[in-house]
């Protein structure tokens, strides 16, 4: 027997939303009202046979992922979310590590699942009298975005996912929420369920959609509140042809350093420009909204739902929004003895201020220093003629590794060479002899990964 559910489910909150017959989710080449989910089903026949079970989404189009989402809550014992760069091969280890035993997909029944139930999920939604009855805690699994190792599959309940979602504010236009996330992301489900959970609205991005698309399709929805990582919003600064006007802006995933925060104050005139912090294991942290890069330094150790702590120079969090565990039998503890979670990033305490300086597992290792790359990127990018930049690692006999950088221009330089050498001043000027880059190369794009953050890897 499952246990009773705790709370109502995605579909049983549509229901009871105001405004319901306005709201959509919006795709890539359609859109579906969210009243036709919330009485109908994508899955057909199909749907109620899914109740109880481990079910994998292999969905490639995200909005029918997302319409897939609010139909398993309550139905599933457990959904596997499945990321769209996640590869094939990969698979049978996942459906034997989380004992699955049911796939839901969008085209052709995937080879690796002959032995699991199938379900196939068909847009549009239709009308049905015979819903599945949403009875259970649906346990939410997801991949860690890999940045420090392989990606592990993190157990979520929806209560944690949605701890750090207020309620709408009376009175107040519904949102029409975006980000370039990918929705079976951390970062792509927060908005989504924010978008759900707050009587809005929420245009969906596909990994197959250009940056570009996305953003005029964004500026033809009227988005209201954006939000992506420091890589994605600086790929949005160059390009200013798209008048994109939304008012709330925030950024998360990467380090959000002066430069962009200001650009960004200054592309999106009184409108608060706010980044967050959140881990796909610790779930929500905390989110800075006065404009300044890092956050103050009192939130460390201050009560209240998130409890934050500084050891050995990484940041640890405990609260109630953090995953259950990682899955598998042999898989690490992902708290520790008090609770908390070691998230690997780094920080500094400056002048009454936390500021980031990079992750654990990305240092470059100079002759036995210390180099955060991420820490020197902070530094090029506030040069004035530079949009972004990339730090990383070169194998050197004699050291190890050099630090090599680079960066990409608002424009064409007139100078390179005398623009390279005011990099490298500024870097001198500011960082230890150690880290400041050997050479810097201008190239016109710097190469994002699925988590829309910048590739790094060693030279």
């Amino acid at each position: 027997m499952s246990a009773p559910l705790k709370r109502l489910s995605l579909r049983e909150t549509l229901r009871r939303s105001p405004g319901l017959a306005e709201r959509r989710l919006f795709g890539a080449g359609t859109s579906v009202g969210l009243a036709d989910i919330a009485g109908g089903t994508t899955l057909g026949e199909a749907g109620p046979m899914l109740a109880g079970r481990s079910v994998l989404l292999r969905v490639d189009d995200p909005l029918a992922a997302a319409i897939a989402l609010i139909e398993l809550d309550g139905v599933a014992r457990r959904i596997v979310l499945c990321p769209p760069d996640l590869a094939d091969e990969s698979l049978p280890g996942v459906i034997e590590t989380a004992y699955v035993n049911a796939v839901v997909y969008d085209k052709a029944p995937p080879p690796y699942a002959a032995d699991l139930l199938g379900a196939r999920v068909t847009l549009p939604a239709k009308a049905s009298d015979e819903l599945p009855e949403a009875s259970r805690d649906t346990e939410w699994v997801m991949f860690t975005s890999g940045t420090s190792g392989p990606p592990k599959m993190v157990a979520h309940s929806l209560a944690a996912l949605t701890g750090a979602i207020k309620p709408p504010v009376a009175g107040e236009a519904p949102p029409l929420w975006a980000t370039f996330y990918d929705v079976r992301r951390y970062g792509g489900l927060q908005i989504l369920l924010r978008a759900l959970l707050g009587e809005g609205s929420m245009a969906i991005t596909s990994p197959a959609e250009p940056m570009a698309a996305f953003m005029t399709r964004m500026t033809q929805l009227g988005v209201t509140h954006l939000t992506g990582t420091p890589s994605h919003w600086r790929r949005v600064l160059m390009t200013p042809d798209v008048a994109l006007a939304p008012s709330y802006v925030r950024l998360s995933g990467e380090i959000a350093d002066q430069a962009v925060l200001d650009a960004l104050a200054a592309r999106f005139p009184g409108i608060p420009v706010g980044h967050a912090y959140a881990l796909t294991e610790a779930g929500v942290g905390f989110e800075v909204n006065d404009g300044l890069a890092g956050f103050p330094a009192d939130y460390i150790g201050r009560s209240g739902a998130v409890e934050m702590r500084v050891v050995d120079g990484a940041l640890q969090l405990r609260s109630s929004r953090a995953a259950d565990g990682y899955v598998g039998e042999t898989a690490a503890a992902l708290k520790d003895d008090d609770g908390f979670v070691d998230t690997g990033d780094m920080v500094e305490l400056r002048g009454g201020r936390y500021h980031f300086v990079g992750r654990r597992g990305g240092i470059i290792n100079v002759g036995g220093l210390k180099v955060h790359p991420e820490e020197i990127e902070a530094v090029i990018n506030r040069h004035p003629a530079v949009r972004m930049s990339l730090v990383k690692g070169r194998r050197n006999p004699i050291t190890g590794a050099i630090v090599v950088a680079e960066v990409v221009l608002h424009g064409c330089a007139n100078d390179e060479a005398a623009l390279r050498a005011e990099i490298l001043a500024d870097c001198r000027q500011s960082l230890p002899a150690f880290k400041v880059p050997t050479s810097v190369k201008f190239t016109p794009a710097l190469a994002l990964n699925a988590n829309g953050k910048l590739e790094r890897a060693i030279a």
